[in-house]
C-alpha cells in the first residue's frame, strides 16, 4: 500500500491547526480594550490544549502572531508578547506533568531577545513530552517560510550537499519549520472569516477547512467537537476516485 492510500485510509484526527480569530471584534461587542479580547483568546488556549490531551490528539498548532502583525500598533504587540510570556510562565508545570510538548515556528530573529530566550528555556524543557506536541506560529508566514527553505535548499545545493534532482515533496517538507511533524488533517478558523490567511500554505494543501462564526475567546471545547464532528464526517480522497477510496479502507481493515 502506497503511503498516500495508507493516509487516505486512516481517518483519525492527528493533527489540527486552528486560525484564532476574533479576538479584537470580541472586545469591541463588549466595549472593552482590545487586550481584554487578547486575555481572554489565551484562556481560550489553555481550554482547547486541555481538551486536546483529553481526546488524544496528538499535534496543535495555533496561528498565535502572524508576520503581518507586527504593522499592529506597538502597544498591542508588546501587550500580545506580554501575554506570550505570562502564559509560558503559569503553564510551564502543567506542560512538564501532562507530556505537552512545545515547538515554535516561525521567523523567531523579529522577536526580543526576552521572548526567545523564553521560547527556546520552554522548548527544551518540554522537549520529552509525549503526549501533545503544541506549535505556537509566532512571526510566522506561509510564504516567508517556503521561501526560507528554498534559500536552505539552494544553500545546500551549493554546498554539494543536496543533489536538486533528487529533491521531491518529502524532501522539500523537510526544510519547512514543521518539517518533523505530519501535516494538519483538520484547519478550523474562527470569527466567520473564510480564508487562511498566510497560514501553513504547503502542509495544509490536503487538510479539510472549518470555519465558524464563533469568536476565539467564545471558542470552548463543545465548538472543538462540533468542528471534529464534521471532520469526521468528511471523505479525504487526497486526488484519488471514491472506488480507490473505498479500496484503500477496505484493504486496511483486512
Amino acid at each position: 500500500m502506497s503511503d498516500l492510500t495508507k493516509t487516505v485510509s486512516d481517518s483519525s484526527l492527528t493533527h489540527l491547526a486552528i486560525i484564532m480569530d476574533g479576538n479584537g471584534r470580541w472586545a469591541k461587542r463588549r466595549g472593552l480594550p482590545r487586550v481584554a479580547g487578547h486575555q481572554q483568546g489565551v484562556e481560550a488556549v489553555t481550554r482547547i490544549v486541555d481538551e486536546c490531551v483529553r481526546s488524544g490528539i496528538r499535534f496543535l498548532s495555533l496561528f498565535a502572531f502572524s508576520s503581518e502583525n507586527w504593522g499592529r500598533p506597538q502597544q498591542e504587540v508588546d501587550a500580545l508578547m506580554g501575554l506570550l510570556l505570562q502564559y509560558l510562565s503559569s503553564q510551564r508545570q502543567k506542560m512538564l506533568s501532562e507530556g505537552i510538548r512545545l515547538k515554535v515556528i516561525g521567523d523567531r530573529n523579529r522577536l526580543s531577545e526576552m521572548v526567545r530566550t523564553a521560547l527556546a528555556d520552554a522548548e527544551k524543557e518540554t522537549s520529552q513530552g509525549q503526549s501533545l506536541t503544541l506549535v505556537l506560529a509566532l512571526s510566522y508566514g506561509g510564504r516567508d517560510e517556503i521561501m526560507r527553505a528554498a534559500k536552505k535548499i539552494a544553500q545546500d545545493a551549493l554546498d554539494g550537499q543536496l543533489d536538486i534532482e533528487q529533491l521531491d515533496n518529502k524532501s522539500f517538507s523537510a526544510f519547512l519549520d514543521t518539517g518533523d511533524i505530519p501535516e494538519p488533517d483538520l484547519l478550523i478558523r474562527t470569527s466567520g472569516e473564510v480564508r487562511i490567511s498566510n497560514f501553513l500554505l504547503w502542509q495544509a494543501a490536503y487538510a479539510e477547512f472549518y470555519f465558524t462564526d464563533v469568536f476565539w475567546p467564545d471558542f470552548d471545547a463543545e465548538e472543538l467537537h462540533k468542528a471534529i464532528n464534521v471532520y469526521q464526517q468528511r471523505k479525504r480522497r487526497f486526488g484519488l476516485t471514491e472506488d480507490q477510496v473505498g479500496l484503500a479502507i477496505k484493504e486496511s481493515n483486512d
